[in-house]
């Protein structure tokens, strides 16, 4: 194995962390933690907002988008999911839509990590 010849943040794509922690194939979203939430914008450009749903369960946030222009006979569809790490606050989520931008705040709980378990390896 050849030791890596450029920035850290090549080698560390291939580890999935943690630009790639969240699940999705494109640059159309940024995503950060400040102030104890989760801020996602996700550019939804053409979009009206009766026509994005927002829906949360059990740790994976899914954004989806759907329009339909009878004129042009198209039809545009977004999908995305997002798992996030922490325990969220899921009855504060808030979510809003403007000028092409759809933003979601994810407030983590105090305290909070997702929890695990040790797993035993059977020999």
């Amino acid at each position: 194995m050849a030791l890596p010849t450029s920035p850290a943040s090549s080698w560390m794509q291939s580890m999935d962390f943690p630009s790639r922690l969240f699940e999705t194939s494109s640059s159309d979203y940024e995503l950060y933690e400040e102030d104890d939430e989760f801020v996602l914008s996700v550019e939804l450009p053409g979009f009206d907002p009766e026509e994005i749903s927002v829906t949360w369960d059990d740790g994976v946030l899914n954004i989806a988008a759907e329009h339909e222009d009878d004129g042009r006979d198209q039809r545009r569809t977004y999908h995305r999911r997002f798992r996030f790490p922490k325990t969220i606050d899921d009855e504060a989520i808030a979510a809003e839509y403007d000028n092409g931008i759809l933003e979601v705040r994810l407030p983590v709980m105090a305290g909070a990590t997702t929890r695990g378990k040790e797993i035993e390896v059977q020999a």
